[in-house]
């Protein structure tokens, strides 16, 4: 029997795995402080402004925070002003917060067994709508280009920047990132403007960490992304996770299998809800396994980290896929 490691390997490689990958067993998630300083800790009922300047509430009804955008709150207002407006905390300001603990949490991972993966949120793209709002931010990517560019720059240095502590202090061999780039049904930018405005950045990004021990980049991106697939897989992703139905991830298994994997197919919206159903949950693994095959999948939930909001349903699932493996391995 594979390790999961290797199991998961073959299925990235086309070769012979043994069982379904099972959801998020392939990588052992690690914090680091600059992680949670970059998005600060809103507590639920609470609200906080971070290190961005970034005001965040998190109401006891909804299921986690987010920034406000009501003017009051909008932490860059001009775009064109960021240098003056923005502080940018150095990823070096929060070397007081590292403690033993995150180098031996990530030291305890067995790495014959799964990949020890760092913790990077959010990224770039909700990085500037968290500073400007959602309907100023995709405005300005036409209004304001060359600021944009110019804020777009300094967050992938900023990353890098991160990157290199990461690196030096934890070794991680994967990395988890975070950054939506789409909607249930469509991408935020056309193609066009991908390839203009982030293609560069995360290239850039992605490199250095390939560059300095990081075997397997996975992204999270819960949305529809499959017009970004081309550019995903030149920038160095490994793993689009978060891949909802709307993808037609048979499709693209079949247009782009070998160049990288998806991980996802049963969307968190329509499954991790109050009335969920383990019937459901068999449903729609069943049709994505039957129409996507064995190699370049990774079944599971489209939410980026091993739950899910509505307790039992990563669990169900997780067991489902173990289900179905017995009737597809021999």
């Amino acid at each position: 029997m594979l390790t999961i490691r290797q199991n998961f390997l073959e299925t990235l490689r086309g070769g012979s795995p043994d069982r379904f990958v099972n959801q998020y067993e392939y990588m052992k998630l690690v914090g680091n402080p600059i992680v949670r300083g970059r998005a600060g800790a809103c507590p639920r009922g609470g609200t906080i402004v971070n290190d961005w300047g970034v005001t965040s509430s998190w109401p006891e009804h909804v299921v986690t925070p987010f920034p406000l955008h009501t003017p009051e709150f909008i932490a860059l207002k001009d775009v064109t002003k960021w240098k003056e407006v923005l502080t940018i905390p150095e990823p070096a300001s929060y070397d007081d917060l590292w403690t033993e603990d995150h180098v031996k949490a990530m030291e305890a991972v067995d790495r014959t067994e799964v990949f020890a993966a760092a913790m990077i949120a959010p990224g770039i793209f909700e990085r500037m709508h968290s500073l400007m709002g959602m309907v100023d931010c995709l405005a300005n990517f036409h209004e304001e280009p060359e600021a944009m560019l110019e804020l777009i720059q300094r967050l992938a240095d900023w990353e890098i920047e991160a990157a290199k502590i990461i690196v030096e202090r934890q070794h991680p061999d994967a990395i988890f990132h975070h950054d939506d780039w789409g909607t249930q049904t469509r991408s935020f930018l056309s193609p066009a403007d991908f390839e203009k405005f982030l293609f560069p950045a995360y290239k850039r990004v992605y490199s250095f960490w390939k560059q300095h021990g990081v075997e397997l980049i996975v992204h999270h991106s819960d949305s529809y992304a499959a017009n970004l697939v081309p550019y995903m897989i030149e920038m160095g992703i490994d793993v689009f996770q978060g891949a909802v139905s709307e993808n037609d991830i048979p499709e693209l298994i079949r247009n782009y299998g070998g160049k990288i994997t998806f991980h996802g197919g049963l969307d968190n919206g329509k499954h991790d809800k109050e009335d969920w159903s383990v019937e459901a949950l068999r449903r729609d693994l069943r049709a994505l396994v039957e129409k996507s095959g064995t190699k370049y999948l990774i079944p599971g939930l489209t939410m980026g980290g091993p739950e899910s909001i509505y307790p039992g349903v990563y669990d169900a699932l997780t067991a489902e896929i173990a289900a179905l493996g017995k009737e597809y391995f021999h």
